[in-house]
């Protein structure tokens, strides 16, 4: 116990963070963590995972990120290809998580904060090792904070390492009543 506290009283950012689970609201606690941080002078990147349509990505930038766009501390880059992963993952797919992964790292030398959102389902998917997450968080700089959402299922090795772990649970959704996502709301 006395690592971690030493940890946060040396650098006051350095953190692992993690959100995951069947809930909705992993990505929105994220973005919440990055309104707080740009709103106290902390640079923030976000960098999304698995954004499908890479011709129009641009074109798919949901409201959160538009709002977050009007701070000068706030940046995102969008990766994805070929669509929604249908059992097995395309050749495009994984290389474009590669890609994102690889640009999870750089970033973390140039921002205080980065959320690498969505990298847990690309493990969960094998589009990703959790062997190459672990590494990420073994290599980030001390002074950095790394958030990584996504997946339904845990990775206890992943959560170990985390130094916050916080699991989105569904107690119930309008999606289970046949409720399509309402623009503004869900995305």
């Amino acid at each position: 116990m006395s690592s971690f506290l030493d940890k946060y009283k040396t650098h006051g950012l350095g953190f692992t963070q993690v959100f995951w689970g069947n809930g909705k609201g992993k990505t929105t606690s994220a973005l919440g963590s990055a309104l707080r941080a740009v709103g106290n002078n902390y640079s923030v990147h976000l960098v999304q995972f698995m954004k499908n349509g890479a011709d129009t990505l641009e074109e798919q930038i949901p409201g959160e990120i538009k709002a977050l766009q009007n701070f000068p501390k706030f940046s995102y880059k969008r990766f994805g290809s070929d669509g929604w992963v249908i059992k097995k993952p395309t050749e495009n797919q994984i290389k474009s998580c590669q890609e994102a992964l690889e640009y999870v790292k750089q970033s973390l030398d140039n921002y205080d904060i980065v959320i690498a959102d969505e990298i847990l389902y690309a493990v969960q998917l094998g589009l990703l090792e959790e062997e190459e997450i672990i590494k990420l968080i073994n290599e980030k700089p001390k002074d950095k904070e790394l958030i990584l959402t996504g997946s339904h299922k845990p990775f206890p090795k992943i959560f170990e390492l985390a130094d916050l772990v916080t699991e989105i649970k569904k107690i119930k959704h309008p999606y289970d009543a046949g409720f399509i996502a309402r623009k503004g709301l869900e995305y």
